[in-house]
C-alpha cells in the first residue's frame, strides 16, 4: 500500500470514529442527566463504548502519525537529492565559467556564446579577462569549441508525489468498522 493511500483510509477512519464518539456522547451526558437504575446501566455501557472507540481511533492516530514521519523522510531525501544535483550542475558551470575566462586572458579565442555567459555571470570578471587577454597579445592564438555544448534540461521529480507513492511499509492497525467496535464494547444498535 502507498503512503499517500494509507494516510486517506486511516484519515477516514479516525473521522468516522471521531464523528462516532461526538453521538455516543451526547446520548451519555442525555443517560446520566437522567435519573435511576435502568440509566445508570446504560450510561455505564456507553462509557465503555466511547473508552474502546476512544482506544482505537488513538491506535489509528498513532499509525497517521508514522506515516506522516515516513511521508516527510520520503520528501526530504527527494529534495535532498534535487538540491545535490543543482549544486552539481551548479558547480560544473561555475567551473565552465572560470575556463571561459582563463582562456580570453590567455588571448585564445573562445565562442561568443560563452563569452556570453562569463558576462552574464560578472561583467568585471570579464572586463578583466579581456583587458588581460589584449596585454598578453599572443601571435598565435588557440581557438575552443564552446564548453557549453548543446544543454538539455533535466526533468525533476515532484517530492509530493514521491513521498505518496512511496512503499508505506509494515501493515498498520487492522481497519474495523466503527459499528463492530461499537458492538464488541457491546452496544449493539
Amino acid at each position: 500500500m502507498k503512503i499517500g493511500e494509507a494516510q486517506q483510509i486511516y484519515a477516514d477512519q479516525v473521522n468516522a470514529y471521531r464523528k462516532q464518539k461526538t453521538e455516543l456522547s451526547k446520548q451519555l451526558r442525555e443517560a446520566r442527566a437522567k435519573r435511576g437504575d435502568n440509566y445508570q446501566s446504560e450510561a455505564a455501557t456507553l462509557q465503555l463504548t466511547l473508552d474502546a472507540l476512544d482506544e482505537k481511533e488513538s491506535e489509528y492516530q498513532k499509525y497517521l502519525d508514522q506515516l506522516a514521519e515516513r511521508y516527510c523522510a520520503y520528501w526530504n531525501a527527494e529534495v535532498a537529492e534535487q538540491q545535490k544535483e543543482a549544486g552539481k550542475e551548479s558547480a560544473a558551470e561555475m567551473g565552465k565559467i572560470m575556463e571561459v575566462a582563463r582562456r580570453i586572458m590567455k588571448g585564445s579565442i573562445v565562442p561568443a556564446s560563452d563569452e556570453k555567459k562569463l558576462m552574464e555571470f560578472s561583467m568585471d570578471m570579464y572586463q578583466m579577462a579581456k583587458n588581460i587577454g589584449a596585454m598578453v597579445r599572443q601571435e598565435k592564438k588557440e581557438k575552443y569549441d564552446s564548453l557549453w555544448g548543446e544543454e538539455k534540461k533535466k526533468e525533476q521529480s515532484d517530492p509530493k508525489e514521491v513521498a505518496e507513492n512511496a512503499d508505506a511499509g509494515p501493515m498498520g492497525p487492522e481497519i474495523v468498522d466503527v459499528s463492530d467496535t461499537i458492538a464488541a464494547a457491546g452496544l449493539a444498535e
